[in-house]
């Protein structure tokens, strides 16, 4: 027999026989009294659990739609409950549902595996945003075929991109420009693997993503072959560059850099209007432009009215920085040509770590970079008088 002092409740006997005398009414108001006086308690006994446990396998079934939905809110605010306990409040809350795997402090891996095996999405994009999850529960997460729950994982800080994950996450960021948004965010993510995303970036992780191959050897890339065997020197290119930008002729851009990078003629489109150089900067730099001829032709292409001169200082650095073969290969993942998932390799690594607190490169202080930027702002003075 239960004690009387458990919980406040009657004998358990007692409650056996309300249960079965009472009728659903009776049941009702039992079942959530009882939820109620339990989730009061706090943090129960292993004993006083186990007792509850046997009394709410009872009601549950017994009682009505409302009462039960309602008994499982309010046992869902519980401290403690086990598995069993998990289970009654997951089949029995309804539309409070998302709300309960949000808040409990913890869950078993047999609730939330249980969840995943319905393949319910939403509740499923729930469980991927909760902290401490097992191996078991995330091998069964990254097996889902779910948009909503790879966004919830790509912007969980407490999964590690590592390994199998890791691998997934870069594919997942290819296919949904959101899990590429959130895996930006992150600072244990290598920003390069979201180079086939890069179009689908915020202005500030495209740069994000240039900076992850500075001061990195790269594999072989592709197009490195075809740059090569072009006959037009880099600063013939930059030169025919400057001046189409100067004279807003974005659609012959668009068919020189087609014609030059074998980029679909829609990328190039994109990279012809791109205003922040982020994606020109790319292609200057993958044909061996410098600093002083890439800014020449930056200036014209890009609108930085009231941070000009920032811009180009960062630009700048990002040419001192950056070598011609990583940006090769960069553009050879915009043409699915590489495995991006390579640069995770030992020899791949960046060979310094860059400072979280001043993240990216900082500007050198090269005569000739500087020259560079005065010069082409007495350009854009000349063009704006």
């Amino acid at each position: 027999m239960v004690p009387a002092k458990m919980l406040g409740f009657q004998p358990y006997e007692t409650f056996q026989l309300l249960i079965e005398t009472g009728g659903v009414d009776r049941t009702n108001t039992l079942l959530i009294a009882a939820c109620d006086a339990y989730t009061r308690r706090g943090k129960p006994t292993i004993p006083e659990m186990e007792q509850f446990e046997t009394l709410a396998t009872r009601l549950f079934p017994t009682a009505g739609p409302q009462a039960r939905a309602k008994g499982a809110a309010i046992l869902g605010r519980a401290e403690l409950l086990s598995p069993k306990l998990e289970q009654l409040v997951i089949e029995n809350i309804g539309e409070d549902l998302i709300a309960f795997l949000e808040s409990a402090p913890e869950l078993s891996d047999q609730s939330m595996l249980e969840i995943i095996g319905r393949y319910d999405v939403p509740a499923c994009a729930t469980l991927a945003g909760r902290p401490g999850l097992s191996n078991v529960v995330l091998a069964k997460l990254f097996q889902m075929n779910s948009r909503k729950v790879y966004r919830a994982l790509a912007g969980n800080k407490h999964v590690a991109p590592r390994g199998a994950y890791l691998s997934a996450l870069a594919r997942s960021a290819q296919m949904d420009h959101l899990v590429a948004e959130a895996l930006g965010h992150r600072d244990d993510f290598d920003a390069a693997l979201l180079a086939p995303a890069f179009f689908d970036l915020s202005d500030d992780h495209r740069i994000k993503v240039i900076h992850a191959f500075a001061n990195r050897a790269t594999p072989t890339a592709p197009i490195s072959r075809t740059i090569e065997q072009l006959s037009v020197a880099s600063g013939e290119l930059t030169k025919a560059l400057m001046k189409l930008f100067s004279e807003n002729r974005r659609p012959e851009v668009t068919r020189l850099l087609a014609q030059i990078t074998g980029l679909d003629e829609v990328r190039c489109g994109q990279i012809a209007h791109d205003v922040t150089g982020a994606s020109l900067f790319v292609i200057l730099r993958a044909f061996g432009a410098t600093a002083y001829d890439g800014l020449k032709v930056l200036i014209h292409a890009t609108s930085h009215d009231s941070e000009r001169s920032k811009a180009l200082a960062d630009f700048a650095s990002l040419f001192s920085g950056v070598s011609s073969e990583s940006m090769a290969y960069l553009m050879s993942a915009w043409r699915g040509e590489v495995n991006l998932l390579e640069l995770s390799k030992p020899q791949y690594r960046p060979f310094t770590e860059t400072s979280r607190r001043t993240p990216g490169l900082a500007p050198a202080h090269n005569p000739v970079v500087e020259q560079a930027i005065e010069a082409l702002a007495r350009i854009g003075a000349r063009r704006a008088s």
